[in-house]
């Protein structure tokens, strides 16, 4: 391995989000599931929690978007309320996405996403789960103003996840690693090792 590559290596995992995830709810198109994974690796997000329990998750190809999922650590769940659980073990909020009209629903860019944060995303054909907006500490809506009140759920997830970017950036959260030196090692030793 080149010293070039070693030191992209050692500045992606300082860069690295712990407190900063994504929860996918059966979503059933793999280039979706890609996309979002494309996406969440580009900000940072070191971690995503599945939840399938109405589809499989779906296989994946060997596309370029594909290969992000190499550099995230996935955990499955089959509940709502295991994932949910972990989530809250580890102090996560958990803020759901979802369709809505109503204006007191609060907005993505009311939400203070420079916390402990789990955002959930839901399917393409149904969205979230009533489940997870019950269970969840927030409901939000990416506020539109066209004809078209929907968002292919990859681009949905990619709006959210670069406003918690934009957010910690401003608070210098990607300057300063949550992790521990020795947690900081163990991820450099696992990314050198993929």
């Amino acid at each position: 391995m080149t010293q070039k590559r070693f030191n992209k290596f050692r500045y992606v995992v300082g860069k690295r989000q712990k407190y900063l995830t994504l929860v996918l709810e059966n979503i059933h198109d793999p280039h979706n599931v890609s996309a979002i994974f494309r996406s969440a690796e580009a900000a940072g997000i070191d971690k995503i929690y599945l939840i399938y329990n109405t589809c499989k998750f779906p296989r994946i190809g060997k596309t370029s978007s594909a290969s992000a999922k190499k550099w995230i650590t996935v955990e499955k769940f089959e509940t709502v309320k295991d994932c949910f659980k972990e989530l809250r073990k580890n102090k996560f909020r958990i803020y759901s996405t979802h369709m809505s009209n109503k204006p007191k629903d609060k907005s993505l860019y009311d939400l203070d996403l420079t916390k402990r944060v789990a955002i959930v995303i839901g399917n393409e054909h149904s969205g979230v789960s009533d489940e997870v907006k019950s269970l969840s500490d927030k409901n939000f809506l990416i506020p539109m103003f066209g004809m078209i009140q929907s968002l292919n759920v990859s681009v949905a997830a990619a709006v959210c996840v670069f406003e918690a970017l934009r957010q910690r950036c401003l608070n210098g959260m990607y300057e300063k690693s949550k992790y521990s030196k020795k947690e900081l090692n163990d991820k450099l030793n696992d990314y050198l090792n993929r």
